[in-house]
């Protein structure tokens, strides 16, 4: 029987995980505690493009025991048993913490495992052996399990079909995907321009100022030149007078 804190407790992560857009999941018979989450495998790694149906059940103990989790969708690894699917993974095999939901699990947890096997750890005797040494058949068998049984297209059909949802509902929640990437795009066109326009209108500004900046410069000269010509008139006034001194003394 659960408590009411961990009932709760239970709703919450449950609704956090149903609601994140970076994972299709759904509950099983309507039980919060038992899910399928559709998984996608990590870019610049062999598994991306793949896409991995893994069963997920919570105990009781929830969130002070860790949830049961199994891969549905064969996966080539070092560190899952390919015909069970179970995961042998620390983090929620042995230092699972109540601070820890499953919404991390899918984040973190499982990504991560996939990056870095844990080759000296392994439930897969074959793939760990040809992870440690031939890197790259290791790559190679990935992908070609990635195209055998992580078929993107067949999986959502199957996640689809098992879950109860139409392809009506399907096509609904793909268009709007499409319509928040549109809208998202939209305010990043937006965003786009008015940072030109602000652009245009400092460069703007910056010109004004030059302007300004030549015309006092323009004033400055003109002042110099006008104060030069009064200097030059002075001493011709000056000349003028000292000719006129010199006549005086002839006519003495």
């Amino acid at each position: 029987m659960l408590n009411s804190s961990s009932k709760r407790r239970i709703e919450l992560d449950v609704m956090k995980l149903l609601t994140n857009d970076d994972f299709k999941a759904s509950l099983i018979n309507d039980n919060l505690k038992e899910l399928c989450v559709c998984l996608e495998g990590p870019k610049d790694t062999p598994y991306e493009g793949g896409l991995w149906k893994i069963h997920v059940e919570l105990p009781e103990q929830y969130p002070y025991k860790s949830p049961s989790i199994g891969f549905e969708t064969k996966i080539f690894h070092p560190n899952i048993d390919e015909q069970s699917g179970s995961v042998c993974l620390d983090v929620i095999n042995q230092t699972w913490s109540p601070m820890f939901t499953i919404t991390h699990i899918f984040e973190t947890f499982i990504p991560q495992l996939l990056n870095y096997p844990n080759a000296a750890d392994p439930l897969n005797g074959d793939a760990s052996s040809l992870y440690l040494n031939d890197k790259q058949s290791y790559d190679e068998r990935v992908k070609t399990y990635v195209k055998k049984y992580a078929n993107r297209k067949e999986i959502l059909r199957q996640f689809n079909e098992e879950m109860g949802i139409s392809d009506s509902e399907e096509e609904e929640e793909e268009e709007g995907e499409e319509e928040e990437k549109e809208e998202k795009y939209n305010e990043d066109e937006e965003e786009e321009e008015e940072e030109e326009e602000e652009e245009e209108e400092d460069d703007d500004d910056e010109i004004e100022i030059v302007k300004v900046e030549r015309t006092s410069k323009n004033f400055k000269l003109a002042d110099a030149d006008n104060d030069e010509d009064d200097d030059d008139d002075d001493l011709s006034s000056v000349d003028v007078s000292d000719d006129d001194n010199d006549d005086m003394d002839l006519d003495l």
